[in-house]
């Protein structure tokens, strides 16, 4: 039998555990949590603000998990009346210990560099607008080039990624704030947090369930981009060249052509068709070795949900720039002399 004075112990042990536990479960939740947006967002801090509205503020806008959190971290720290009014690019993948070194030190938007990088851009174009703009481009562009173990290890959507490969592909297109003395590591991450943010979950289940790998529609979605620009489109191609690829049909992409000669052409010649590289998709089946450009959400889930018909062949009107489709190699050639291609 278990005396008064062990059963006192033991209610010790269990309550110093709980204790423990929770402080611990709590500690771990204000250093290390995340919020639940599923993007950036441009918040104020306002001038009179106290530290309990500014956070019930950040929680409503999905930038922490819970403002309790954000209140005792600032508090701990002596920093709750250290905060700078201004307008603040968050991400909701930033911790609170991030975000309080953000806005105590007063890195608000106008400390920033705005960019926009569009769809379809390749790692090439975002590292000359880099460049212009007073930020570390060639750095950014040889570390996309060469991608460290340890920065490929944090994302969980770049394990399908063969070692061989770029992050080109990667690099979400959209509009950005980065402080004028971000590295080239620092810009490489906020681009690859806003493709984890954007490839929601049953994005990923999909394309598991029909058996592919977020490398293979990437792949396929950077070419599907540079080749039509409206919503249906994409997803009429999507189903061309996913066919192709099951009958052992060379994808025949202008836009790998492209890609390859760094030039657009209204019309490739036999010459261009040949050239010799692992991306011309008219000398080789399947799709190319990585992705050509960096495509938008819209391209990726076109290479993911294609739309099924009976097209095999489409073109781009040079006057228009109208995708043209046709169900026989008769019909597509017809509609190539009728728009002079």
């Amino acid at each position: 039998m278990i005396s008064m004075k062990n059963k006192k112990i033991i209610i010790f042990l269990v309550i110093l555990a709980f204790v423990a536990g929770s402080f611990f479960y709590f500690s771990n939740r204000v250093y290390y949590s995340h919020g639940t947006s599923g993007q950036s967002k441009i918040l104020e801090i306002e001038k009179g603000e106290g530290v309990v509205e500014i956070g019930k503020k950040f929680e409503k806008e999905g930038l922490v998990s819970n403002y309790i959190y954000f209140i005792y971290y600032l508090w701990s720290k002596g920093i709750n009346d250290k905060m700078i009014a201004g307008k603040y690019s968050i991400s909701p993948q930033l911790t609170i210990p991030k975000i309080a070194i953000i806005i105590t030190e007063g890195e608000t938007i106008s400390s920033q560099v705005k960019l926009t990088f569009p769809e379809g851009w390749s790692v090439k174009k975002m590292t000359e607008r880099l460049n212009a703009n007073g930020l570390p481009g060639d750095d950014f562009s040889s570390l996309i080039n060469n991608p460290d173990k340890e920065l490929i290890s944090e994302f969980n959507f770049l394990a399908d990624k063969p070692a061989s490969q770029s992050l080109e592909g990667y690099m979400f297109p959209d509009t950005y704030f980065f402080y004028k003395n971000t590295d080239a590591e620092g810009i490489i991450k906020k681009l690859l947090d806003n493709f984890d943010n954007k490839m929601a979950d049953n994005l990923r289940q999909e394309i598991k369930k029909q058996g592919k790998s977020i490398f293979e529609i990437v792949t396929m979605a950077s070419i599907i981009e540079n080749e039509v620009k409206t919503e249906e489109d994409r997803k009429i191609v999507s189903d061309i060249f996913w066919g192709r690829i099951s009958i052992g049909q060379p994808l025949q992409s202008c836009a790998t052509l492209a890609y390859i000669l760094g030039i657009n052409k209204k019309q490739y010649s036999l010459e261009d068709t040949m050239v010799e590289s692992p991306y011309n998709t008219y000398a080789n089946k399947g799709l190319p070795p990585g992705p050509i450009s960096n495509p938008g959400i819209k391209s990726i889930e076109a290479a993911i949900y294609p739309i099924k018909t009976n097209y095999n062949y489409f073109l781009s009107d040079p006057a228009t720039g109208e995708t043209v489709f046709s169900r026989t190699v008769e019909e597509h050639n017809a509609n190539k002399d009728k728009h002079g291609l």
